[in-house]
């Protein structure tokens, strides 16, 4: 189980190169930086049929892809707040990061999905300032993105 991930074509001279997540990795990004399996086994058999089964490799093997991609995104973001000067990362920085790493197909439906979630939160603080007492809780707001 020792791959390594290497995302160089999409990394440009100057970039947050990936590191490798892999379980017999002693680095700092081992086995306590990973998904949680529930978590990743739960996502793959949402999107699967209902009789589809998912070997403990399968898992571990998203797992670990799913967690270099993230960091690998998040490194690229971070990057650019630190040009910034700025400490806190936001859903913009992301979307910039998958832009500039050549994922404008992620970046496009991430930066939908930003939009959406800006007008479900609005659209709460509206009604939950001055809405006539109607409250709306993460769960409904949740439901509308």
């Amino acid at each position: 189980m020792s791959e390594n991930f290497d995302f160089t074509g999409f990394a440009q001279q100057g970039q947050p190169q990936p590191q490798n997540l892999s379980r017999d990795d002693n680095s700092r990004a081992g086995h306590d930086n990973l998904l949680p399996i529930a978590n990743v086994g739960r996502i793959m058999k949402d999107v699967l049929p209902p009789q589809a089964k998912i070997s403990k490799h399968a898992k571990e093997t998203i797992q670990e892809c799913a967690t270099e991609f993230i960091g690998f995104v998040t490194g690229e973001a971070s990057e650019r707040c630190r040009r910034e000067r700025r400490k806190t990362i936001n859903g913009d920085d992301i979307c910039h990061a998958m832009r500039s790493l050549g994922l404008d197909h992620y970046a496009n439906a991430m930066r939908r999905y930003l939009q959406r979630y800006r007008e479900s939160e609005e659209l709460a603080a509206a009604l939950n300032s001055g809405g006539g007492g109607i409250q709306i809780d993460n769960h409904q707001r949740s439901s509308h993105l």
